[in-house]
């Protein structure tokens, strides 16, 4: 059974790392989905698809993965350089801007 590793991204709508610290590990859905006639939602039977584990390191993910014999493929995050100001958010209402006002 196929599995992927990886630790999400942070979401488009927060600057914030909140929910992307550990690693999950997610089953890859070997059967396609199916559309119900009646209601049109979407259905599958596979269950495993459904399940999403949480590791706080790379290594318990891939040891776990290993242990149940799974083929595990690990994409690792792209790091991004954190934007902190110097001022920080006070710095938009200091006094001593040298700058024009713009709001």
């Amino acid at each position: 059974m196929q599995a992927r590793i990886f630790r999400p991204a942070r979401t488009a709508m927060s600057s914030g790392t909140a929910k992307t610290k550990r690693w999950v590990l997610d089953f890859v859905d070997t059967s396609g989905r199916d559309i119900d006639p009646l209601m049109g939602w979407t259905s599958s039977d596979d269950t495993q698809s459904q399940v999403r584990l949480f590791f706080d390191t790379k290594e318990e993910a891939l040891a776990y993965a290993k242990d149940k014999g799974l083929d595990a493929v690990v994409t690792d995050p792209q790091q991004r350089k954190a934007n902190v100001r110097a001022g920080g958010y006070g710095e938009n209402f200091a006094t001593n801007r040298r700058g024009a006002w713009t709001h």
